[in-house]
This record gives C-alpha cells, sequence and structure tokens, in this order.
C-alpha cells in the first residue's frame, strides 16, 4: 500500500500545494512531507482528515495499486480465437471474477454447446444471432441483451448475412482458495 504516493498524485492532481493541504487539515508540513514520502503511518483519523480536504473517499487512499482502477488501450487487448469456427475474442478487461469481452462471429459461426460455473450476460453490438440455452432458443439483433447461468449447456450462433457482434460479461466467483 502506498498512501503517500497518492495523497501526493491526489494533491499534484488538484494543483493543491503542501501548505494548502496543511492550512485545510491542521498539519505540519514536515508530518505531511513524511506521510507522502511513506516515512510514517497516519491515524485513521489523519487520513479521514485528509481524504476530506483532498474530496476523495478514505477507501480510495487504503487502495492497493493492483485495486486501482486498471486501463486496457484498444492496441493492447490481447486476441484469442475460440472454438472450430475459430471465433474472433477481444478481451477487453477483467477485474477478480469478472471478464468483458468482444466476439466477432462471422455468418453461420457458432459457438458450440458450452458449459462452466458462472453467470453470462450478452450484449448484441452488430448482426443477428440465435442464442440457446436447454430448451429456450431466442432470435437477437443489434441492441437486444441477455443473460443466463453458464452451468447450463449453452451455444450462441450467427445466423445473419454478416458478421456478428457480441460484448460478453463472463462472472465466476472466486474462491478463497483461487486468490491464495
Amino acid at each position: 500500500m502506498d498512501i503517500g504516493a497518492s495523497i501526493r498524485a491526489i494533491r499534484k492532481q488538484r494543483k493543491i500545494t503542501i501548505s494548502q493541504l496543511c492550512e485545510g487539515t491542521g498539519l505540519s508540513k514536515g508530518f505531511i512531507s513524511n506521510v507522502e514520502n511513506n516515512k510514517t503511518s497516519p491515524s485513521i483519523a489523519t487520513l479521514e482528515s485528509i481524504a476530506t480536504f483532498l474530496n476523495v473517499p478514505l477507501p480510495y487512499l487504503l487502495l492497493k495499486n493492483e485495486q486501482r482502477m486498471h486501463v486496457v488501450r484498444k492496441d493492447e487487448r490481447q486476441q484469442t480465437t475460440a472454438g472450430s469456427d475459430n471465433l474472433k475474442v477481444e478481451h477487453l478487461s477483467a477485474k477478480g471474477g469478472l471478464r468483458m469481452m468482444i466476439c466477432e462471429m462471422p455468418p453461420g459461426a457458432t459457438t458450440g454447446t458450452n458449459m462452466h460455473a458462472g453467470e453470462e450476460c450478452h450484449f448484441v453490438l452488430k448482426g443477428k444471432i440465435v442464442a440457446e440455452q436447454a430448451e429456450d432458443m431466442e432470435v437477437l439483433e443489434a441492441g437486444d441483451s441477455f443473460s443466463w447461468n453458464a452451468s447450463v449447456p449453452h451455444k450462441v450462433t450467427n445466423t445473419g448475412e454478416e458478421s456478428a457482434l457480441v460484448l460478453i460479461s463472463v462472472y465466476k466467483d472466486i474462491s478463497f482458495e483461487d486468490i491464495h
């Protein structure tokens, strides 16, 4: 945890001087300097005072770097292929048990029947698809969305005459063993 660097970054981003932070919190320049350089560990009450002055929630200052926002630029996306139809999958983002991706399906392509732990939400960005889960079957077009429990066998097929693009979010509970 790098609380000092977080405080310094927020202060500088907001163009607040150390003097202004000291005046607003009642803390000394030396103390603030030591906090920003991680040479002292401030109390929760002190952090709350600093967070209030900087207008950020206290928990934000306590986040570890890996818990903060993670950005994936368009040109940095991991791309893979899936299934026998070599569906193009762009991995957009992942956090904990949540993953988000875009799947490009050529006309006639199918995911094949899948089942796995977790929940899925889909949003059809382009094209026409058929989503099947057990006895349920729906035709969906651009702008439509659907979700399902992924542990039940499911399949998506592009029934349109153009490539289909589907935004997919998959959530799987992460057990304690998965993170240790």
